[in-house]
């Protein structure tokens, strides 16, 4: 089911020209530990004035808005959260033209789906988003992608969590290197 969907929201991504990635649990799938998800996330690099363009793709995806108001919704929250009417799905399509997020959506992998290419977000990008979350699921999935994956791109990761600090207030870059620490002392025994 959730392939099938993934394949036809690229397709359609594809063709409205709109620039995204696959990043939450359906990310975590392919880099970490299989774990029961019950949607999709979609990273698109456009700001909420794109949305009619999205609301023009979601009937031919098979999807159908989850609010009633959703310019006021999109601009408020930055998600247009939908549902695949035949699964039952959930798909939230996630608005974003930060700096940060242009990058990451530049770097996102071409997964092949059967025949179908679809964009997943870098490992990197995925355990930078998880962390920023910061739920004890999303670092639970931080950890079990670094331990699956012993190569990646350190620098990158501090990069950007330290920027998040900054511009957050957050601990971001402390909480990954306590995960990391945790992976490496693992990994040493």
């Amino acid at each position: 089911m959730f392939e099938r969907l993934l394949k036809k929201i690229a397709l359609q991504l594809k063709k409205a020209s709109i620039p995204y990635m696959v990043i939450g649990g359906q990310a975590v799938l392919l880099y970490g530990e299989p774990r029961l998800t019950r949607d999709i996330d979609i990273t698109m690099g456009i700001s909420v004035d794109g949305l009619d363009r999205v609301k023009n793709i979601i009937p031919i995806i098979g999807l159908k808005s989850l609010v009633e108001k959703e310019k006021e919704f999109v601009e408020r929250n930055m998600v247009f959260p939908t549902i695949d009417k035949k699964s039952g799905i959930r798909v939230d399509f996630i608005f974003s033209s930060s700096p940060y997020e242009r990058q990451a959506i530049e770097r996102a992998k071409d997964i092949k789906l059967g025949r179908s290419l679809v964009r997943f977000a870098s490992l990197e990008d995925v355990v930078i988003h998880k962390v920023i979350a910061g739920r004890a699921r999303d670092l639970e999935d931080v950890k079990s992608i670094l331990l699956k994956n012993l190569k990646y791109d350190l620098v990158y990761i501090e990069k950007w969590l330290k920027q998040f600090d900054k511009s957050l207030g957050g601990k971001f870059l402390k909480v990954f290197r306590n995960i990391e620490k945790v992976i490496h002392d693992r990994h040493r025994r």
